[in-house]
Order: C-alpha cells, then structure tokens, then sequence
C-alpha cells in the first residue's frame, strides 16, 4: 500500500531526534575574555576533549562557537562508535608503510577503548553500550570479500569479528535485503546529544569559558600569539586549536581547503508497536553495511523507533526533501515500516579528505584535528583528547597521525564541486557486483 509523502510527514520535525532528550544548551553569553592561554574553535566533541584537557592542565582556555555548543555533529550523527580508520592495512602501508599503517590503525583501536573508558571514568549518562555492529554485504561478492578480510586480519591488529551468512541473517537483522555480513562485537553505540552534555558540563567544571553564538571571522598571527577575531570581539591567545570539521570555514582557508563537506542525512520513525523490533533489530546492533555510499541505522535506545541515516542525493538538500528519499530506502531493507510515520527529519555535514584518514598536526603554528570521514565519535573524542595534551606539551599526545601530509587538490577552495558526480559514480558502483 502507496503512503503520501503528506501523511509520512504530517508531524514531523525538522530538528535531530536526540535534541528532544537534550535540547541545545543555554549558555550564559559571558564578556570575552581579552586574552587566554588557549583559543579553540569549535565547541563539538574534538574542541571540548582539547578543552577539557589544557584546562585541567591549568590553561585560561575559551572555546567559540558560531552556534549553540554542539549544535554541529556531535549532536546530528547515529551514536555509532566503531574503530573509525577507512583504509585497511595494505592501502595505508603502500603509501605510509608497514609500520606506520600497524600505528593509524591501532590508534584507531585506542579511540574505541578510549571513549568507553572516558564515560565510564567521568560518569555521563548517555546509554553507551559495546552492543556490537552488524555490517551488511550488499551484494554476494561484497559478502566474500568482506570474509577475505575478517579471516585475514593483520597480526596484532585482530578485532573480535565472525560472519554470518545469509541463511542466517535474521538471527541478526530482521531483513532479507542483504547477504549477510559481519559481526563486530567490540562495536559500540551511545546517545550523542547525552555525551556531548556530559562532556560540556565536564569542561565547564574544569573552568573552560564556552562562547556560543560568537563565530570567528579569522585568526591573525601576531608574533608568538594569535589574535581571534570574532563577532563579538577580538582575544588574544597563545595557542589556538581548531577542531571546525564538516563546518570548517573561510575564518581557516588553508585548512578549508583541506576537508570535504558532506551532509548526511537521517529520520526517526514513530514509535513502533510493541515486539516489532525485537524482529527488525533482535540483538540491538548497530547496523552499517558495505555500500560506498552507505546507509547505517540502528534502535533508539528505549528501542521504541528505528533511526535511519544516509546520503540521499548527489547533491545537498534539505531534511523535508531526504525524509522521503530515506523512507523509501529504510523500507527496502524493512518492508515492515512502508506505512511507518517519520517523527524527525535531520541533517549534518561531516568532513571527508581526499585520502579517507582524519588528520591531526599544526599549521602556521595553530593546531588542529579534523576530517573523520563519516565515523568521528570515537576519534574525534580521542583525538581532540590527544591535541589537548599537545598544547600542554606532553609525551604522551604524540599519534601516528602526526605530520602526516594534509593533501589539497589544485583549484580546490572548500566547495566539492566534484561531489555530484563522484556519488553518481558510487551509486553505480553500488549497484553493480564489485
């Protein structure tokens, strides 16, 4: 039965579903201070780790934001943790080394660890739970290759991982659209918009000033200091840390230059009745599958809805326009939910970079972490973890990612003109066995 797009959506909102449990903070606009030992722009999951450490390092430190703390995709993505690094091992070593492909990948490891580790130890109630992820093979040669690769995982870089094949799928997915695919069992979920307050509320203790509401226009060098230049007014600084993302502007150009944005998109359904997803999603895994141009979904956690996310369309658009686009696309893999109402329509803009790893390092002397590619909760948490312990100067905020080269692209300024076509070719790919 055919449902109007019109009763699909007649009660939708156009704000992130996590937002109703935790709406946007309201911070007290505060003066700025004239001057602090750390600026860092950005006050998403990568800003407030940074924060949070130069801070209990005994650093002045301000964090600006051009909107609400964690208005970004630290409160808009899926609440999925995995170990977050794209290229396997045998990419990386031909371009960076046996060695140092075993480090980025392990640091990926150390991102999963290190956000189970950071929630527990600071107590934030955000329904983090190591629920695993079911990742599904789209098709039967992406099954095989995706057995080739959990049978022959590098020696000392093995992740608990079995597979389970397509006779056998609704043990672990309630759907027949797939291949089967691979359990990860160390795979995690958390309700994101929950640990970004938890973690705002920690830095805020800790003494770091947040600033919403105050974009920076730019960032003047002025000796061994930067001068911020923001809407509200200027501050000096000692040491800047921008951790921008997907929103990483012209207040930042080189770094502009250097990261893709990308708009995913996701829905909420409306609460389902009772018992249905203990069929759709028995063992609440989180689901992602072996698209390139992925879709990955999982249950709230009162496993009361289904949220559904993707990339729609070649080009960006806007969350009325993606809610029916995705609808059609969550009943394909669960033709259960074709009549299901949508109760939220959202979107966010992730950072993509050309070679699909995130980078961390100092440019004219401002640090930075950024370009997660899609999977940042876990490593944007670390990794701004990590920068902030580089501002203080410690041994241990050394990664594997350091002085990595950020690569551009010639006439390239911060528009993916080429993303168009680039998500039309991996349609296609998607759709055909390779």
């Amino acid at each position: 039965m055919n449902h109007p797009v019109n009763d699909l959506l007649a009660d939708c909102k156009l704000a992130p579903y996590w937002w109703d449990d935790v709406p946007r903070p309201a911070i007290v606009e505060a003066a700025l201070p004239g001057a602090v030992d750390v600026a860092v722009v950005g006050a998403g999951y990568t800003g407030l780790h940074a924060a949070l450490q130069t801070a209990r390092g005994q650093r002045s430190t301000l964090v600006l934001d051009a909107e609400e703390a964690g208005w970004g995709c630290s409160t808009r993505n899926g609440g999925q943790v995995s170990t977050s690094i794209k290229p396997g091992f045998d990419p990386l070593a031909r371009r960076h080394g046996a060695t140092r492909a075993f480090e980025i990948l392990k640091e990926g490891q150390r991102s999963l660890a290190f956000i189970g580790d950071f929630i527990r130890s600071e107590r934030i109630d955000c329904d983090f739970g190591a629920v695993g992820r079911f990742h599904a093979a789209h098709n039967a040669v992406q099954y095989e290759a995706l057995a080739r690769r959990v049978g022959a995982q590098p020696k000392g870089l093995e992740v608990e991982a079995h597979m389970v094949p397509r006779a056998e799928q609704r043990s672990e997915l309630g759907s027949d659209a797939y291949w089967g695919g691979a359990v990860y069992t160390q795979h995690c979920s958390v309700h994101p918009a929950r640990y970004h307050q938890g973690l705002l509320e920690r830095a805020l203790e800790a003494g770091v000033q947040v600033a919403p509401r105050t974009p920076v226009a730019r960032i003047e060098r002025q000796g061994d200091r930067f001068l911020v230049h923001t809407a509200r007014g200027n501050v000096l600084a000692r040491d800047v840390v921008v951790a921008t993302n997907g929103y990483t502007g012209a207040a930042t150009p080189w770094l502009q230059r250097r990261v893709i944005p990308i708009g995913s998109y996701m829905i909420a359904t409306e609460e389902l009745p009772p018992g249905l997803m203990d069929r759709l999603i028995p063992k609440n895994r989180i689901v992602s599958d072996t698209r390139k141009v992925v879709y990955y979904y999982r249950a709230s956690p009162d496993r009361r809805r289904i949220l559904f996310g993707g990339r729609v369309s070649h080009q960006e658009t806007d969350p009325r326009a993606s809610a029916p686009r995705l609808h059609a696309d969550m009943a394909k893999v669960f033709p259960e939910l074709a009549g299901t109402r949508i109760s939220h329509s959202w979107c966010g803009f992730v950072a993509y970079t050309f070679d699909e790893l995130m980078h961390v390092g100092k440019h004219d002397g401002m640090h930075y972490a950024m370009g997660y590619c899609g999977a940042g909760v876990g490593t944007s948490s670390y990794f701004g973890m990590r920068v902030g312990q580089q501002v203080l100067g410690l041994a241990e905020g050394r990664t594997a990612l350091d002085g990595l080269a950020f690569q551009t692209r010639p006439l390239y300024s911060g528009n993916p003109w080429f993303l168009a076509p680039s998500v039309l070719y991996y349609r296609w790919r998607d759709r055909c066995s390779f």
